[in-house]
């Protein structure tokens, strides 16, 4: 199976970084049924944390941050990467941002238990098309 390469819409927001944070937060997305793409959450200044989310459809996402009184970053855009896992699937994915004189600004990537895997990308916003056409999204 060839990599999925698709555009995504994320948000973050910024929280108190101590515990239950995440727990409350997800917990009002999955009351009104919000199935996340991706999440990422580490630690910013201040005592605080930054939590990214990719979901599979936005304007519920944003509706419903709203109604749990989250404070949403504006709309950004990644790249979300699936395919079969195998050694050097991230290699290829850098060699051709490489190509194309991209830099890749960050990236989280993971296998799963059926032989896949899944990356979600970003790239600086005036490299977004170029990465998106070297990668075939």
């Amino acid at each position: 199976m060839s990599d999925k390469v698709r555009r995504v819409d994320y948000y973050y927001v910024v929280v108190p970084d101590k515990p239950g944070e995440g727990a409350r937060i997800t917990a009002r997305l999955k009351e009104s049924g919000v199935n996340l793409l991706s999440l990422t959450a580490f630690p910013i200044e201040g005592g605080k944390s930054q939590i990214d989310f990719v979901p599979e459809s936005p304007d519920a996402f944003v509706k419903a941050a709203k109604a749990a009184g989250l404070s949403l970053s504006p709309k950004k855009q990644a790249l979300f990467i699936q395919g079969s896992d195998r050694a050097g699937a991230m290699g290829e994915i850098f060699k051709k941002l490489a190509d194309a004189k991209v830099n890749v600004h960050s990236t989280n990537a993971a296998c799963a238990s059926g032989g896949g895997f899944g990356c979600i990308l970003w790239v600086k916003p005036q490299d977004f098309a170029a990465a998106a056409k070297a990668l075939g999204a």
